[in-house]
C-alpha cells in the first residue's frame, strides 16, 4: 500500500469524526429547537413569560462537534507523520466510532434538551437540574474522545 494511500485513509478516519459528530449535533439540536419551539408557544397561548433560557438546551448538542474536531487534528497529524501513517486503520476506526459516539451523545442530549424545555415552560422551575442532566450525557462524548486519543494514539 503506498504512504499517500495510507495518509489518505488516515485522514477519512478523521473527517469522519466530525461529520458523525456534526450529524448527531443537528439531530439533537434539531429535537431540542422543535420543543423550545412548542414550549414558547405554550407559554404565549397561556399569557406567560417565555423562557429564554431555552437556548440553553437548543445550543448543548453543538459542542459535540467540537470533540469531533479535536479527535480529527489528533488523527489528522498522526497520518501526515510518516512514523505512524501505517497505522491508518487505528485511526480511520477511531474515527468512525469516536464520531459515531459524540454523534449518538448529541443526539441524545438534545432529546433530553427537549423534555427540559418542555418542563420548564410548564412549571418555571428545575432549569438546573435539567441542565446537569445534560451534562452528564455530554460526558459520553468526552469520554470518547479522551479514551480514543489515550488508547489509539
Amino acid at each position: 500500500m503506498s504512504p499517500e494511500l495510507m495518509t489518505a485513509l488516515g485522514k477519512a478516519g478523521g473527517l469522519s469524526a466530525v461529520a458523525f459528530a456534526a450529524i448527531g449535533s443537528a439531530l439533537g439540536t434539531g429535537a431540542a429547537a422543535m420543543a423550545a419551539i412548542g414550549a414558547w408557544k405554550k407559554c404565549y397561548l397561556q399569557g406567560k413569560a417565555a423562557p429564554f433560557q431555552l437556548l440553553v438546551y437548543v445550543g448543548a448538542p453543538l459542542t459535540q462537534i467540537f470533540y469531533g474536531m479535536v479527535l480529527m487534528l489528533i488523527i489528522k497529524g498522526k497520518s501526515l507523520d510518516a512514523a505512524t501513517a501505517s497505522d491508518w486503520p487505528a485511526m480511520l476506526f477511531a474515527g468512525v466510532v469516536g464520531g459515531i459516539a459524540m454523534g449518538c451523545s448529541a443526539w441524545m442530549q438534545g432529546r433530553a434538551g427537549a423534555a427540559g424545555s418542555d418542563a420548564l415552560a410548564e412549571t418555571g422551575e428545575g432549569f438546573v437540574n435539567y441542565l446537569m442532566a445534560l451534562g452528564i450525557i455530554e460526558t459520553v462524548a468526552l469520554f470518547a474522545m479522551v479514551f480514543l486519543m489515550a488508547l489509539a494514539f
